[in-house]
């Protein structure tokens, strides 16, 4: 396990290891994981945390492509931790590692901002395939994780059905329904307290995980979605 600060490359990384945190409350599953993945020549682990503000702290200071991340941990829990990791813009990927499966944990999970999502009875070389794959921009879920996304998206508002299909966080989901009622940058920075250089850099992110180029597409989604379910 190194202490090093440089940054993986994400969505290319060339052949430099996937430098990893984990973070989980539980000793034993840290010390396991630890172990497997030392293992993996292609993994690097630079850090552990024992709770959510502890893996907050060290993503920001070890930089780390990948986050791999407990949801219930006491203080700051995975769900808050991930917002607080992925808010800012570009840096590591939170990989959820996690004992539920339940609509409400994934849905919570996802929207703030987690790239993946897998439960604790994953083998060994599901969890490393899923880190590297998340260090390269994709998103792996475990089979029971998509069949509750799929079960759960039916009940939805059309902007809870694409905020959880497509991973957006809370503030993303915020910003895309401000842009379905034509406001300005302007308007929505003052709706969100937040600087217009910060809207713009969530519609960035919000057309980017949308796949789509303008405002007028990301409108078109949400009636596309809310007419599915007229």
């Amino acid at each position: 396990m190194s202490d090093g600060s440089g940054r993986g490359d994400r969505g290319g990384r060339s052949d430099r290891p996937v430098r990893v945190v984990v973070a989980d409350d539980q000793a034993a599953v840290r010390d396991g994981l630890v172990t497997i993945l030392d293992h993996e020549p292609e993994i690097e682990v630079v850090g552990t945390a024992a709770d959510g503000a502890e893996a907050v702290e060290l993503a920001r200071r070890l930089a780390p492509a990948v986050v791999l991340m407990d949801l219930r941990m006491p203080g700051v829990d995975g769900v808050a931790a991930t917002r607080a990791i992925t808010a800012p813009g570009p840096g590591p990927a939170v990989l959820v590692l996690t004992t539920y499966a339940d609509d409400e944990s994934v849905v919570r999970a996802l929207q703030a901002g987690a790239a993946g999502y897998l439960t604790k009875s994953a083998g060994r070389a599901q969890i490393v395939s899923a880190i590297t794959a998340t260090a390269d921009g994709h998103r792996t879920f475990a089979p029971e994780v998509a069949s509750v996304m799929v079960r759960g998206l039916s009940h939805r508002t059309a902007l809870e059905r694409i905020a959880a299909a497509h991973a957006l966080t809370v503030q993303e989901t915020r910003v895309l329904q401000l842009l379905t009622e034509r406001r300005s940058n302007r308007a929505i920075a003052e709706e969100l307290f937040v600087s217009v250089a910060t809207v713009k850099t969530h519609i960035n992110n919000l057309f980017g995980k949308l796949q789509v180029g303008n405002r007028a597409q990301a409108a078109e989604l949400v009636e596309r979605v809310r007419d599915e379910r007229a």
